[in-house]
């Protein structure tokens, strides 16, 4: 069987690579297809050996440094990649790797990372940051428009969707109006051990942009001045924070895996603000045996198991953190001192267990018994 994967671009390792080298375990035997591939050599051991094939993006002058600029040509680009002589089309898509255009009777997984964000939900905030001139933003409001058009019509192209978690399907049902199976991303927690014994400070690991709600955690902490904050990550808003942030809270910049890791298994608790698809990092803290005190929205509520639900359920799951309801400083507040008030505590075996459901061996079993019922679907609605 001939097999395509359709990756949306190559330029650096995060979520989206996680998963494609997952599904490259699954089909080794797989083709590559994306818009752009300017992985640098250091980060793609895991693409050796495949075949990759780019748009014409790639050959653009500059397009090294400039390709994000090319979104207008992104959907062409995309529809321009030959994948009509593959059995099997498998596209990992946060963006327009879905829309690959497919033949007749060709079977097609789509796993999806979101819904273009800067299309639907965030186009505002990626007009404030990406345009400064407002002729221009009216500009890109014009494409915009067209983009979610492009995006709503490539829809059925998916094929079967499989959607990164709960909050996706949804969002998936309000965009395209279609449904999905949800399967949570893999994440790779044989990497951290489980600490039973944990020091007196909370951490967070995020990138330091607005909508990842990080100056919502250091206000909440400057209101709590016995409590300390450490905060791992970089961005655009890194000055302002440390700033604006107290004694007790201290922002370490960008840090290796390494010290990540000895930050989250020491931590009492790990706190996180942002509204989030998943959130990878949620699940490596508990996979350290650390609680997680997160904003109760989004892709948490895969991951996280919280004590009021444990508590009062009669099921036999233990509980692996809580949630606080809005995205301000005093619910943050709220919650750790009902965090620091459990009566029985959270166990960092429950923690570590609850990480196990997230094991790149699962997500691989899973996700082949997706591909093979699309299969066989696909051909019985085929006619001979």
């Amino acid at each position: 069987m001939k097999i395509a994967v359709i990756h949306d671009w190559l330029d650096t390792c995060g979520g989206a690579e996680l998963v494609l080298e997952q599904l490259l375990l699954c089909y080794p035997e797989a083709d590559i297809f994306t818009l752009v591939d300017f992985m640098s050599e250091g980060e793609r051991d895991f693409l050796r050996g495949h075949k990759i094939t780019s748009s014409f993006i790639q050959r653009l002058p500059g397009a090294r440094r400039y390709f994000r600029h090319c979104l207008p040509l992104m959907p062409r680009a995309i529809e321009s990649l030959d994948v009509s002589q593959y059995d099997l089309v498998i596209s990992s898509s946060w963006a327009f790797a879905k829309g690959v255009k497919v033949r007749s009777g060709q079977a097609h997984v789509s796993y999806v990372h979101t819904p273009i964000r800067y299309a639907w939900d965030q186009q505002e905030l990626y007009l404030q940051q990406a345009i400064r001139r407002e002729p221009l933003r009216k500009l890109a409001r014009f494409f915009l428009a067209r983009l979610r058009h492009w995006d709503i019509k490539t829809a059925g192209r998916g094929g079967q969707l499989v959607a990164n978690s709960r909050f996706i399907t949804e969002r998936i049902r309000q965009c395209w109006q279609r449904d999905s199976t949800v399967l949570n991303p893999p994440v790779a927690v044989d990497d951290f051990t489980c600490t039973e014994v944990k020091d007196d400070f909370y951490v967070t690991v995020s990138r330091l942009v607005h909508y990842k709600a990080v100056e919502t955690l250091v206000e909440a902490f400057n209101l709590m001045p016995d409590k300390r904050l450490v905060v791992i990550g970089d961005g655009p808003m890194f000055s302002r924070l440390q700033a604006m942030a107290g004694p007790n809270v201290e922002l370490l910049g960008y840090q290796s895996r390494e010290v990540v890791i000895d930050y989250l298994q020491r931590a009492r608790a790990f706190v996180f603000a942002a509204h989030e698809d998943f959130g990878i990092v949620l699940v490596e803290a508990q996979a350290c045996g650390t609680p997680v005190i997160a904003y109760g929205l989004g892709g948490a509520l895969d991951s996280v198991i919280p004590y009021e639900d444990a508590v009062t359920s009669n099921d036999t799951c233990s509980p692996t953190g809580l949630f606080f309801d809005q995205q301000t400083p005093a619910s943050v507040v709220g919650a750790v001192e009902r965090f620091e008030a459990l009566d029985e505590g959270i166990s960092p075996g429950a923690c570590a267990a609850n990480a196990a459901r997230f094991a790149p061996e699962i997500f691989r079993r899973e996700f082949m018994a997706i591909v093979e019922q699309t299969i066989e679907n696909n051909a019985r609605s085929t006619p001979c």
